[in-house]
């Protein structure tokens, strides 16, 4: 893990990880509270499916125009204006909690504000790493986000349930100091742009707004990583029904809903951790297939358990097998792409997790609404499981990929 944290001795790239560190805790914590109040509000699983649409529907639309932006601005500019607007939508969130409301139209109002800030700081971010650390510190620097990631993600839901128990405008009321807080660090970083080259046949195939796309689906192995982890979280994002699973099913309160959530993210760490002291280098493809086949069977045993303990054990397995693919995807995307359209493709590969992570929130909300909240859970390990069978056979470049490709 040295050799991953060696990557803080670059000025910026500390500031920008610590910024990502706190932006990425906030948002665990504010979206605790916000998936509880909703449905302790409304007591309607379908509810939790709006929020991630609500996310998704702006994401989706916007994504793409991003990345074209993060290729031709200032990317800390864009993260700085990004940022900002989700400090707004927590104080939002302060005031309609403060004001007693009992309509859940406001949060929703928010969390779509929440979608267009999402849409112009993930391909900014993305694409970012590679622009603050030299070519040969890139994979550590990727096992460092994970593993800063992944602390926010466990220690984020917990913290956020247990100030929950004191009131959501206090966890409101946290959120909105940190993205001040974020917004001040990011402001303090170097001016960052695209290194534009007139000689890359891939710019001048890349020039306009869907250079990204093309780009994508003209190299079957950045493709097979992206739209795997598309289908296979838009199937089996059970954790979307969390506050329905803690309140009606396992009975645990949101404090259980904390942990609950928390679980993945230790799966995941101990997984960021161990590719920090030895990277993946050899048979990646295998090791992508081989997580998320883990992320489907541990979505199954979630869904049809009853016990918080095996609840907990297969949301952290869950965790370890997403965090597996998640590294491997980060690595392959990003040393495929060349600098001058590599806004473009983050935006692509933005594109293609917000799809899985909103819009299967909403996939999990409706089938839940439709079958109930344990079939939903289980069917969608099994989709995720046919996803994998179907992988294995579209993409064979992928399932026979051995190493990455060497940092230019």
């Amino acid at each position: 893990m040295i050799r991953a944290f060696s990557v803080l001795r670059y000025r910026d790239y500390a500031v920008y990880a610590a910024a990502r560190f706190c932006a990425s805790l906030a948002w665990e914590m504010l979206s605790v509270a916000v998936g509880w109040q909703v449905y302790q509000l409304t007591r309607n699983p379908l509810y939790l499916g709006f929020l991630g649409l609500a996310q998704f529907l702006p994401f989706v639309l916007l994504v793409l125009p991003a990345g074209h932006v993060a290729d031709r601005a200032d990317r800390r500019l864009i993260l700085v204006a990004a940022y900002s607007i989700q400090g707004v939508c927590a104080g939002g969130l302060l005031i309609f909690t403060l004001m007693g409301a009992t309509q859940v139209w406001p949060v929703f109002v928010a969390m779509t504000l929440f979608g267009v800030a999402r849409a112009f700081s993930m391909p900014a971010s993305q694409s970012m790493t590679p622009n603050l650390v030299p070519p040969d510190a890139f994979p550590k620097a990727v096992a460092f986000n994970s593993v800063l990631l992944e602390i926010a993600i466990i220690v984020g839901p917990s913290l956020g349930g247990l100030l929950y128990l004191l009131g959501p405008q206090v966890v409101y009321g946290v959120g909105f100091g940190m993205a001040l807080l974020v917004v001040a660090l990011v402001s303090s970083i170097k001016p960052v742009r695209a290194a534009l080259s007139s000689t890359s046949s891939e710019e001048s195939a890349g020039a306009d707004l869907l250079g990204g796309l093309r780009f994508v689906l003209h190299r079957p192995v950045v493709l097979g990583a992206i739209s795997l982890d598309l289908f296979a979280v838009l199937f089996g994002g059970a954790t979307a029904l969390l506050p329905a699973f803690a309140s009606d099913i396992l009975q645990i309160g949101p404090a259980g809903l904390g942990t609950l959530r928390t679980a993945p993210g230790i799966g995941a760490a101990i997984v960021a951790i161990a590719v920090g002291i030895k990277p993946i280098e050899r048979h990646v493809g295998r090791w992508m297939f081989g997580g998320v086949l883990l992320f489907g069977l541990s979505t199954v045993i979630f869904g049809l358990s009853k016990s918080f303990w095996v609840s907990l054990v297969a949301l952290v397995l869950l965790g370890a097998g997403d965090m597996v693919s998640v590294f491997i995807r980060g690595i392959v995307v990003q040393l495929e792409t060349p600098d001058a359209i590599r806004g473009r493709v983050s935006a692509v590969n933005s594109m293609f997790i917000g799809a899985s992570n909103q819009l299967g929130e909403f996939e999990s909300g409706v089938t839940a609404r439709w079958f109930g909240i344990v079939p939903a859970a289980v069917l969608g390990g099994i989709a995720t499981l046919v996803v994998v069978a179907a992988y294995l056979r579209l993409f064979p470049q992928l399932r026979a990929m051995d190493q990455f490709r060497k940092p230019a």
